[in-house]
């Protein structure tokens, strides 16, 4: 019995309270990462308590915090854990993560750590062929806004050096911005605009389409980014599906596994 085997993948991500993206992103993530690992026992835990409270109240869905499901490893006897997080960056909340698995490092023979989404250079270069193949149909008229979640730590200079990435690889319709750090929205307008496309599509740079792709995306509010768009005298449409949901995206987190499993002793 390949489960009886005391190692296992803890699949950390920051979670979604919206049902279809979730089965789409998070699920798909891990139905895929259980496929590869057949011999590694397969956990889950999400790091936003707030949506964690969400799901419990609304669907009855206990989905356990980092430490909940350490614990649990612990009382189940693994002795290997590999941890694979679904965050796009290493900032805080990747960060935060590590800190709480180490506090139960004793309890393990050995830890490894797979790398968020985007780590080095070859990363973009998968994400970006990741993104381009599935908007293949795109014109060279027409612009790809990809909306990231941004980040007050520096690691979202990341943002800006992957919208040069896609430039560099012939993509110069492909734009990124942020949410809540920079590029800013009223950055990105200026140089769509500066493009002259005849028509945007916008989707986010996000593991799921929840809030974010829902609201600040494509919302009915003139501050939306599509409200932003139409304001400029631009034509929008929004595609509204997380990263998770690309093949190619799922990949590299396979990837990263792989990698964190060759550094184990």
């Amino acid at each position: 019995m390949e489960h009886q085997s005391p190692k296992a993948i803890l699949v950390v991500s920051f979670g979604t309270s919206y049902e279809a993206s979730r089965k789409a992103t998070i699920e798909k993530i891990e139905q895929d990462i259980a496929d590869a690992f057949p011999d590694y026992r397969i956990y889950h835990a999400w790091t936003s308590k707030f949506i964690i409270s969400v799901l419990k109240k609304r669907d009855g869905i206990s989905i356990p915090t980092v430490c909940e499901a350490i614990e649990q490893m612990i009382h189940d006897g693994i002795r290997t854990l590999i941890v694979q997080p679904t965050h796009i960056l290493d900032g805080i909340e990747n960060n935060v993560m590590k800190e709480a698995v180490l506090s139960h490092k004793d309890s393990f023979d050995q830890i490894a750590f797979g790398a968020p989404l985007l780590a080095t250079p070859d990363d973009e270069t998968h994400a970006i062929a990741a993104v381009t193949s599935e908007f293949k149909n795109l014109k060279k008229t027409d612009a790809l806004v990809l909306m990231g979640h941004g980040t007050t730590h520096q690691i979202n200079t990341t943002y800006s050096e992957l919208d040069r990435h896609f430039k560099s690889l012939g993509h110069s319709n492909v734009f990124i911005g942020t949410v809540e750090a920079d590029p800013t929205i009223h950055d990105l307008v200026k140089e769509v605009t500066e493009f002259h496309p005849t028509a945007i599509y916008l989707t986010p740079f996000m593991i799921v389409a929840g809030d974010h792709a829902h609201h600040d995306m494509a919302g009915d509010s003139p501050d939306s980014w599509v409200g932003q768009f139409h304001v400029a005298g631009f034509e929008v449409c929004p595609v509204i599906k997380g990263l998770g949901e690309y093949t190619g995206i799922r990949a590299i987190f396979i990837d990263h596994i792989k990698k964190a499993i060759s550094m184990l002793h």
